[in-house]
């Protein structure tokens, strides 16, 4: 079960019980209403801070038990550093240290200040979405819960200067954070539950917001010619499916953007079969897929004025009697032919057709696809950026602006000929894998030739959607990457 915070937001005031939280910059000032509560209690934050070792530095926590000259049960002061140089990223990551500290309490008040200033409401509902994502944890399949883990949601009053207007922001950011949860639930289920048609079915539940979702099955698949991706799927006993969502919350005849995602629910490697060591973690091989579909439902949740199609592909990669063999040659969607030299290079191949099938049916003002697609982009980039691959600069270089205001960070790789080259194959049009060296490049290469002349981006999120570093906003194992940047990304460049 999630126990997400509950969050309220009010006039900023002195607590008078209970949890609360604080802030105090780098020289341990804090903001007037904090400085209220603490000025009856005889220099309470300089005495314990001594004792304590602390110096306001950025997310770092003094936490007072029972403090003398207070009615409160607990003050938790948390560092701000310079607070001159908080960005959003850092009030949200600020969100999370505080839901970390507040713990297993049932409620709590944040005094949401800063010395001399105050706290924009973007940056308040930022917090709040920090808060929320800290909050997350994937239990559900748990009998006995930790001891320490709560019983109940915490009920979290943020006090602001403004609380009008952070209630405002928060009405948006709330339901973009929805679509990080959906995302990061997609990506911890196991896939002996999260099947193609229960990825499907999840989707489908979209409709709520106001999303049209279609359903093609492998029929539809086939009718369209699309045997790239049917043949990843032939070896599983799990249908494969084509999920195509849209959200028309722009002008009626304006041009969509769209978002393709890969969703492999599981990645034995098919007949080229992964080693044993870790096969567990391909549960998480549709995080590209669980990013589109939470996206969608940030964006139908905040009713984003553009009109957006999200594509994403669902296979499972089994090695069966009937599963697709190293050598074969299939024709995908676009008449391309593609000589498959190994069938753990497989979700280029699901990502061809739906790539196609998007650009074909929406013609699109752009298209970014995401996928985790290769382990070679651990190798270059490690878990802190994805991948980023390009045909167009204004596009990507948005994209990466936006990476730099969410956190979620990304880093270009480049395109040329001499990678494309790599490719080619006497015996097709194309092999799906151009080797060892170069991986993450040529996989890149593959997908640009089915995306035509559409601004295109492709993202690869390998090392960022699943088994993703520990933040203070997320210590699960899913992240949820992908939701906020692409978000981001809509809101500033693509509403009207």
């Amino acid at each position: 079960m999630v126990l997400l915070p509950k969050l309220s937001f009010s006039k900023l005031s002195v607590p008078g019980k209970g949890v609360a939280v604080v802030f105090a910059n780098d020289k341990l000032a804090a903001g007037a209403v904090t400085s209220d509560l603490l000025g009856g209690a005889g220099g309470l934050l300089a005495r314990a801070a001594e004792t304590a070792g602390f110096s306001g530095k950025a997310r770092t926590v003094l936490d007072l038990i029972a403090p003398a000259g207070l009615d409160l049960d607990r003050l938790i002061v948390i560092g701000l550093g310079d607070a001159s140089q908080i960005s959003e990223a850092d009030w949200m990551a600020l969100g999370g240290v505080a839901m970390g500290a507040i713990g297993s309490a049932k409620a709590a008040t944040v005094c949401l200040e800063i010395p001399g200033g105050e706290v924009p409401a973007e940056m308040a509902a930022a917090f709040a979405m920090g808060m929320k994502l800290r909050g997350y944890s994937f239990d559900r399949y748990k009998s006995r819960k930790d001891d320490d883990a709560p019983a109940v949601s915490a009920a979290v009053e943020i006090g602001t200067s403004d609380a009008k207007a952070a209630k405002k922001a928060w009405a948006e950011a709330d339901g973009v954070s929805d679509g990080v949860v959906l995302a990061r639930d997609l990506v911890n289920e196991p896939a002996n539950v999260l099947t193609t048609l229960e990825f499907a079915k999840r989707a489908q539940a979209l409709a709520d917001l106001g999303v049209e979702v279609e359903v093609l099955d492998e029929k539809a698949m086939k009718k369209l010619k699309m045997n790239a991706l049917l043949g990843v799927a032939q070896g599983s006993e799990s249908p494969p499916r084509l999920v195509v969502m849209r959200w028309n919350g722009g002008k009626k005849d304006a041009q969509p953007v769209a978002f393709v995602g890969k969703g492999v629910v599981f990645d034995t490697g098919g007949i080229s079969i992964k080693p044993a060591a870790s096969m567990e973690d391909m549960k998480g091989d549709m995080g590209g897929a669980a990013a589109v579909t939470g996206l969608m439902h940030a964006l139908a949740a905040r009713k984003a004025k553009v009109n957006v199609v999200g594509v994403i592909g669902l296979v499972e990669n089994m090695p069966d009697g009937k599963a697709q063999r190293p050598g074969d040659i299939v024709t995908a969607m676009s008449g391309a032919t593609i000589e498959v030299i190994n069938t753990d290079a497989e979700g280029r191949l699901v990502l061809a057709d739906a790539l196609w099938y998007t650009q074909d049916r929406f013609k699109p003002a752009f298209m970014i696809n995401l996928a985790t697609l290769t382990g070679a982009v651990l190798v270059a980039l490690g878990s802190h950026h994805a991948g980023v691959f390009s045909n167009d600069d204004t596009l990507v270089g948005r994209l990466a602006e936006a990476g730099t205001a969410t956190d979620e960070k990304v880093w270009r790789l480049p395109l040329s000929k001499d990678y494309d080259k790599l490719i080619d194959t006497p015996n097709a049009d194309m092999k799906n894998t151009g080797g060892r060296m170069a991986g993450s490049i040529t996989a890149a290469q593959f997908l640009q030739r089915f995306v035509n002349d559409v601004p295109w981006v492709h993202i690869d999120v390998a090392g960022t959607a699943m088994a993703s570093p520990k933040t203070e906003t997320s210590k699960g194992w899913a992240s949820g990457y992908g939701v906020r940047l692409l978000d981001r990304l809509v809101r500033e460049h693509y509403e009207g």
